[in-house]
């Protein structure tokens, strides 16, 4: 028996909500019905990232550090960094070096006497502000072009667009963005209220498998430290 021999299903956000309110007990039916699914699922999406770690949304990128400066910005959209690290000589196959950078916190980033001090940066504050995040390398660097700042950050799930727009998640997500919004959609009329209970049963049991499956699969390998008495 033949196949259709695609993998490329997706839902825009009409059919996610119009999804979302049938599960709910009711079928979408106004303009208002798609505005307020379109609220929830912005909600939805920032709370999985209070939930922590979405694979897709990991981005990388670069800051080119310039001498006698301390302070970059980072993309407005960015929530936190995961690794970083200090690259020189970027591009030359027999001396680029990736070099650690650690990150401190903002105690002992304030803590440092002389926030002037210029030399190869080995240490990093991030500031996580609402508009505008940046980061603040100690030592300052003391050259041109010689030091970039290579990140890997989470950035944020983009919002709900348009009906026609689909949503910015994993296609691994998708039965839980829909139960998830079936759920908030749920506890927003009264009438609903009965469904509420198995609702949020079935959402979390679908975030569960998701996030299971959104993680990093590579071993971990363990060194025991051997000491002599």
């Amino acid at each position: 028996m033949a196949t259709s021999g695609t993998t490329a299903f997706d839902m825009d956000f009409t059919e996610i909500a119009e999804e979302a309110w049938e599960r709910a007990g009711r079928e979408m039916r106004s303009g208002y019905d798609l505005r307020t699914a379109r609220r929830s699922m912005n909600l939805l999406t920032i709370e999985w990232q209070n939930r922590g770690l979405n694979l897709w949304t990991i981005d990388e990128g670069t800051v080119t550090l310039v001498k006698g400066t301390s302070q970059y910005d980072l993309p407005a959209d960015t929530i936190d960094l995961l690794e970083q690290v200090i690259r020189t000589d970027s591009g030359d196959q027999y001396t680029q070096s990736d070099l650690t950078i650690s990150r401190i916190s903002v105690s002992t980033y304030a803590s440092i006497p002389n926030k002037l001090t210029q030399g190869r940066p080995i240490q990093v504050y991030i500031e996580r502000l609402v508009a505008n995040p940046k980061i603040n390398v100690w030592p300052v660097p003391d050259k041109d072009n010689e030091y970039i700042f290579k990140y890997y950050r989470m950035r944020r799930i983009q919002d709900a667009g348009s009906g026609i727009e689909t949503a910015d998640v994993s296609f691994r997500f998708l039965p839980c963005l829909v139960a998830g919004l079936a759920y908030y959609i749920a506890m927003k009329d009264p009438e609903l209220a009965p469904r509420i209970p198995l609702l949020k049963d079935v959402y979390e049991e679908q975030f569960q498998l998701a996030a299971e499956e959104d993680r990093v699969k590579a071993p971990a390998r363990f060194v025991p430290k051997i000491g002599y008495v």
